[in-house]
């Protein structure tokens, strides 16, 4: 008795699951209708910040990538902590090849917080001379039309942050696969149900945070971010608070994923679910009811494979691939989803042991370091309290500029 209640309670969870599919399929008509707007031709001078730590996978031509744009004018800014950085000789190498485009690197000595990179970002952003910027990492391989598609929506002045979609390109391995899978199947299609439900883009993803100097002045800057772990999150989120619009672009850009192992995947799985449980609580916990193909099965188990529950399980399924291949294909143009679409239950179904875990533990992983995340803040996994300002005062940045 107790295991059909049990059967029947996840059969439900599974009917909800199964309403935020329709709800992204609703939400990717939605989107792609609202694309088919014209362009206006809006190019005013754009910054683009880059900061840099070490070699990611397919680097150096996702730096060219931003150099042969179709657009007026714009400056591309690197910043690295360290002059030793193994990144440098990639941009010393750009700039060597790209003589005409205005190329500079900064060397970033100042720990303002725990952050790296955001406080790589507040002394990169003193050497930026427009007031338009682009941030985003080094691994964002970009079309020709990347900056017009991203400037455009800016001709309104309402508008203070441009965002815009990207696609994970896998490697060979298991642990490459679903986080590709992951990323044109579910995570994107999360942020659609969100612009859907909330009326507008609230948040702003990392692939690509385009901003107004009157946006980011609004906000107070950069420096208030530099414990924060989604950053990226944070920004939009604030931008959006202080009154202006954040605009979701139809331009895909694409990240070139490591080649991670089971575990990798695993600990990056486990950092964004603990980000986004401090960044967007409610949101998070109601996650919980968007795994309708993971509780579909759970029914079947629990049901002892009654005939009801298959007919449950065959329509999650049949809806979570309709979502599949309508945010992988349609909206990201990934091809590789179709020949994939066999990974996608298992990769659901570590997403929904994840959301669990999620709240076992305060501990994230990121580039090889360990973090305590607390309210969206991260301190050392050896510190007993989050680190400030190095005491030391430092040398003034030393900017190497060419073009």
């Amino acid at each position: 008795m107790v295991s059909y209640f049990s059967s029947l309670v996840a059969a439900a969870l599974a009917l909800c699951g199964m309403g935020f599919y329709v709800l992204c399929l609703w939400s990717v008509s939605t989107f792609l209708r609202d694309s088919r707007k014209p362009h206006p031709d809006f190019t005013p001078p754009v910054s683009i910040l880059k900061p840099l730590r070490g070699v990611d996978p397919q680097m150096y031509e996702s730096f060219r990538s931003h150099c042969i744009q179709d657009y007026p004018e714009y400056e591309i800014i690197f910043g690295v902590n360290d002059a030793d950085d193994p990144a440098v000789e990639a941009v010393h190498q750009l700039m060597q090849e790209f003589p005409r485009c205005t190329i500079r690197l900064v060397i970033c000595p100042q720990v303002l917080g725990n952050n790296r990179k955001t406080s790589n970002l507040v002394q990169m952003l003193a050497h930026a001379q427009y007031d338009h910027i682009v941030i985003n990492d080094s691994d964002i391989f970009v079309t020709p039309d990347y900056l017009r598609r991203v400037a455009a929506p800016f001709n309104r002045r309402e508008v203070g942050m441009v965002t815009c979609p990207y696609r994970g390109i896998a490697t060979g391995t298991l642990g490459s696969k679903l986080e590709s899978v992951g990323i044109s199947t579910d995570f994107f299609a999360g942020v659609l149900a969100a612009r859907q439900i909330e009326n507008g883009l609230h948040f702003a993803l990392g692939s690509t945070l385009a901003m107004s100097r009157a946006a980011l002045v609004a906000i107070g800057g950069l420096e208030s971010l530099v414990d924060y772990l989604a950053d990226d999150f944070e920004l939009g989120s604030r931008i959006s608070k202080a009154g202006f619009e954040v605009v979701l672009v139809d331009l895909v850009v694409e990240t070139h994923l490591p080649a991670y192992s089971f575990r990798d995947f695993f600990e990056h799985q486990m950092r964004w679910a603990r980000s986004t449980r401090d960044s967007r609580r409610a949101g998070y916990i109601g996650i919980l009811l968007t795994f309708g193909l993971p509780w579909a099965m759970i029914a079947v188990a629990l049901s002892r494979g009654s005939w009801w529950s298959w007919l449950v399980l065959a329509a999650a399924a049949l809806l979570r691939t309709a979502v599949s291949i309508q945010v992988g294909v349609k909206v990201l143009h990934d091809s590789s989803i179709i020949r994939r679409l066999a990974l996608v239950p298992l990769r659901d179904l570590i997403a929904f042991w994840v959301w669990f875990a999620s709240f076992a533990g305060h501990q994230v992983h990121w580039r090889g370091d360990i973090f305590i995340l607390e309210n969206g803040k991260i301190r050392p996994v050896d510190s007993e309290a989050p680190v400030a300002v190095s005491a030391a005062e430092p040398e003034r940045d030393k900017v190497s500029a060419h073009g």
